[in-house]
């Protein structure tokens, strides 16, 4: 009878620089995270009979559940995602056909975007931009040589990555389905694409958004007031804008210290979500908003090297589309809070609260964390798991 015997020496291998860059990265996010998550809820949180901690203990749960679960996914092989990431698309447009077609789902500032089952609230568009990352990086290498042909791109990608930002599109949810579009563009960007091929997406898509916008009385009234030479509506649409740009005023250079703000005393809507950057430049000051914006910086380039050091297209694929994902949410929060583009509901990557968010987001970095892993890992090791006795070895250690 034969026996197998379990490699266990990659359990201990040393991992790469870039892997280490974008882990320390991103846990750096997270801590920080938690840290504004627990200054800038607090006040909210009492006010709603869960006690000064309990928005910061639910995010807390959410990062205790991510965080182990993106290092356990850095160790999964390439293989895996390949055979089943296909799942998380799948089931990511089913939730979201449950919120668009159920008692199930709920509005939440005028997009249906949200799934409550037994108290717990999920957003299904977040399952379904990571499912798009991975479908993609596995359609799009499989066929790598027709890519130069319109029909071979065309097919299956329009179809199916538009059907799941329809399904978003339909929940109105206008900041997700550009990020969802700038994650589409960026796969195909980093396969290889022409622009030029890209031209009369990019066009249709960019009308479809403005058609969106316009469809909605309060996106309207937001976009109205942000195109006005002055917004002086400081009781409704430019309630939140105005209030975002006073605490980064308020905070000047060095802020006016950790859990000292006054825009969290209920001036200031999701002050930690969407406008958490607010409260980060009001008591933290510039150099605290300028640390939050070098961190996604340092994010951007640690993608860019594992982009780089990627041979294979499923890697380059699926690093560069989860970098556009993170960097562009990363700026468009930014930007919205900045007064340079009209308010959307786009969270701060790794630091607004949202376990939804956190979660998808730290599986999406643990997929990229895998693919810098087995940048040095040795060839084999991501398709053998187990070791026969008398079966052939492959020459170890070998760089790819």
């Amino acid at each position: 009878m034969h026996t197998a015997r379990v490699s266990v020496g990659r359990a201990f291998q040393a991992e790469s620089s870039n892997y280490y860059f974008l882990l320390g990265t991103t846990l750096f996010l997270v801590v920080l995270g938690l840290v504004m998550v627990l200054s800038s809820s607090s006040v909210d949180s009492y006010t709603a009979r869960q006690g000064f901690f309990g928005t910061f203990a639910k995010q807390g749960l959410f990062a205790l559940i991510g965080v182990p679960l993106m290092l356990v996914i850095s160790r999964l092989p390439m293989r895996f995602w390949k055979r089943w990431g296909w799942l998380a698309l799948a089931g990511g447009a089913g939730l979201q056909l449950i919120v668009l077609f159920t008692p199930l789902g709920v509005e939440v500032g005028g997009n249906l975007n949200w799934l409550s089952v037994g108290g717990i609230n999920m957003q299904p568009s977040e399952l379904i931009k990571l499912g798009l990352v991975i479908w993609l990086g596995v359609i799009l290498a499989k066929k790598q040589r027709y890519l130069h042909l319109w029909g071979h791109l065309a097919i299956p990608v329009v179809p199916v990555a538009g059907a799941g930002v329809l399904l978003v599109m339909l929940g109105g949810d206008l900041g997700t389905v550009m990020i969802m579009a700038g994650l589409i563009f960026g796969a195909l960007f980093f396969a290889g694409i022409k622009l030029r091929m890209l031209a009369v997406p990019l066009i249709i898509g960019s009308a479809a958004i403005v058609v969106i916008a316009f469809s909605s009385a309060s996106r309207v009234s937001r976009i109205g007031s942000f195109l006005s030479s002055e917004c002086s509506d400081y009781a409704d649409s430019c309630w939140q804008t105005q209030h975002g740009l006073f605490a980064l005023a308020a905070g000047g250079f060095f802020g006016v210290g950790l859990g000292n703000s006054k825009a969290k005393w209920s001036w200031l809507p999701a002050a930690d979500n969407d406008f958490i950057f607010a409260i980060i430049g009001e008591e933290l000051g510039m150099i605290g908003a300028l640390v939050v914006i070098a961190l996604f910086v340092a994010l951007a380039v640690a993608f860019l090297r594992i982009v780089r050091s990627s041979n294979d297209m499923f890697s380059k694929v699926v690093a560069g589309s989860v970098m556009v994902w993170i960097i562009s949410q990363a700026f468009v929060n930014i930007a919205v809070v900045l007064g340079l583009i009209p308010v959307l509901g786009v969270p701060l990557p790794l630091i607004s609260s949202g376990g939804s968010a956190l979660i998808t987001t730290l599986i999406g970095i643990g997929v990229v964390l895998s693919i810098a892993r087995q940048q040095t890992t040795p060839v084999g090791d991501d398709d053998d798991e187990l070791v026969l006795p008398g079966a052939p070895r492959r020459a170890p250690w070998v760089r790819r």
